[in-house]
């Protein structure tokens, strides 16, 4: 249920709006917007119902979220949301690029991609030190070595460092050392760590699973607000369907649509949407041209040596090139990077 409350209601009034809500046992979660406050409603729907909410002096209107998704849903806070990595926000004006290897290889590796990225015009790093492989005979990461490593790099180029995690059990070791957790596509149903995430003080970049609608990401994410932690990232990272040219599908309608759906930032991920290097920069421009808040993108100084992703990895030079391109798409759409 959404309150939005009279333009003159005072702060008095504010402040006994949401105490009422919690002595029914229910949660208050307050948006403030220019003139008016926005206070969504939550907890079981039949409870709201018998609740006079709209008898509490200074509400305006009272109005049911009649999607499933309660605290994902655009009309809970009736603005775009701003989610802040480090101290980058995103879901503003500014298209965010992340950028980085797929994984934490060494120390001098990590380091020398982060100088270049950032000269390009990244704004955050990503690099994996936990990689879900569909081979248990692949590289899997360097673990906590990869996230100090991560950490140094941070230090030496000021990029805050988004990475991913895959099991509950490292989400505090990940803490100590990152800005933002990813949840990759493997996890996005795997609802304990999103409970677990939700509780976490980090923002979180939550990636569409493989074959996921856009209602199942819809609600995947609502398990993370749903514990407390509103400060999430909604990724599009291409989907599985019968066409075998490229790794997977980039799903560009979802971004209008998901832009529509929820007041959470949408990040595009062109490196795993088509898995081919030569065509990274065009989906990466049309995502910017669809509305998208940030880019991940992949970047090696040396694919042929890659542990992983290498075929898919831009080079320095050419990803220098491709944020020239997309600073020039974000101005034609409104934007800047």
């Amino acid at each position: 249920m959404i309150i939005v409350t009279k333009p003159d209601a005072t702060e008095e009034q504010i402040a006994h709006i949401v105490k009422r809500i919690k002595e029914w046992g229910l949660k208050a979660e307050i948006s403030r917007g220019a003139v008016r406050v926005v206070i969504g409603v939550i907890g079981p729907e039949d409870a709201i119902r018998e609740k006079p909410l709209a008898a509490i002096p200074g509400v305006d209107s009272v109005t049911p979220v009649l999607k499933p998704y309660k605290l994902v849903a655009y009309e809970f806070r009736g603005t775009p949301s701003l989610v802040n990595v480090g101290d980058v926000p995103v879901g503003g004006k500014e298209v965010v690029i992340m950028s980085g290897p797929c994984s934490v290889e060494s120390r001098e590796q990590i380091t020398s991609i982060a100088r270049d990225v950032k000269k390009a015009g990244a704004r955050i790093l990503r690099g994996g030190a936990f990689k879900p492989r569909t081979s248990p005979y692949s590289f899997q990461g360097l673990g906590p070595e990869g996230l100090k490593m991560l950490a140094e790099a941070r230090e030496e180029t000021g990029l805050p460092v988004i990475t991913e995690i895959m099991d509950t059990k490292d989400l505090e070791v990940i803490e100590r050392y990152a800005d933002c957790l990813q949840v990759g596509t493997r996890n996005m149903q795997n609802f304990a760590l999103l409970k677990e995430v939700g509780r976490s003080r980090l923002p979180v970049m939550l990636k569409r699973g493989m074959s996921a609608t856009v209602r199942d990401l819809l609600m995947s994410a609502e398990y993370i607000l749903n514990e407390g932690n509103f400060n999430v990232l909604l990724c599009e990272r291409g989907i599985r369907t019968f066409e075998t040219a490229t790794r997977n599908t980039l799903d560009l309608n979802a971004v209008p649509v998901l832009k529509a759906e929820t007041h959470l930032p949408v990040v595009v991920d062109p490196t795993h949407g088509v898995g081919v290097r030569q065509y990274i920069p065009a989906m990466a421009l049309a995502a910017v041209a669809a509305g998208a808040d940030a880019l991940m993108i992949e970047v090696h100084n040396a694919p042929e040596f890659s542990k992983s992703d290498g075929d898919q990895a831009l080079l320095p030079g050419e990803f220098e090139d491709l944020v020239q391109r997309i600073r020039a798409v974000a101005a034609v759409v409104g934007r800047d990077i």
